[in-house]
């Protein structure tokens, strides 16, 4: 009996100190979202809008048709992604009765700020030189670093995931002109399959 309290005791010490330093309120339902956000707004920047870069640079005059929109409807799908992040992931802290903003999640956001605030200004230089093709691949790069920084601080899965988009970056690097497919592998299909792996594996 005693050795099975013992057991019990140090499983729930380990549980708490994996609370104290991890941030485990990261719900796999946002994920899922974010992908068909992700999906969706793909879909309509090539349909809708006709943007599809097949090479890196372009002359101001010839710049992609509907760069604006399509500027505009990535900041809708960003908005989207992170409202359902935030609201899911406080429900789900709520349920743990935990604290969404804590010592841990400021980390978190911290060692994702520094590649994501870097990578977008970095995006808006390509945009005002006219270095549309490399959009797609450096927002997949400079994200799945921000992903493999995150890993440090709640779900070690999340590296695994920082390290697919980059690799997905760096392919559509090279072959620009399958860039904004890639994008929607690395930001739609990715999300989803990560999303699914996280509840059935820490949410169930």
């Amino acid at each position: 009996m005693k050795e099975k309290d013992y057991i019990r005791d140090i499983a729930e010490i380990h549980s708490m100190m994996e609370r104290s330093s991890k941030f485990l309120s990261l719900s796999g339902w946002a994920g899922v979202l974010a992908g068909i956000y992700a999906l969706s707004g793909a879909y309509i920047a090539y349909m809708l809008f006709h943007f599809n870069p097949v090479q890196i640079a372009y002359s101001n005059p010839e710049l992609p048709a509907n760069l604006s929109k399509v500027v505009i409807l990535a900041i809708i799908i960003l908005t989207l992604t992170i409202g359902s992040a935030i609201l899911l992931s406080s429900k789900k802290a709520n349920k743990r009765g935990e604290n969404l903003w804590n010592p841990t999640s400021k980390h978190l956001l911290i060692s994702m700020a520094v590649p994501l605030i870097s990578g977008g200004i970095l995006i808006l230089i390509l945009i005002s030189q006219g270095l549309i093709g490399l959009i797609a691949p450096f927002t997949l790069i400079f994200y799945g670093l921000a992903l493999y920084n995150a890993g440090r601080y709640t779900y070690g899965d999340l590296k695994i995931l920082g390290l697919i988009e980059i690799g997905l970056g760096v392919i559509s690097s090279y072959y620009v002109e399958y860039g904004l497919i890639l994008w929607a592998v690395g930001f739609g299909i990715m999300h989803i399959i990560y999303g699914i792996h996280l509840y059935y594996k820490y949410e169930k």
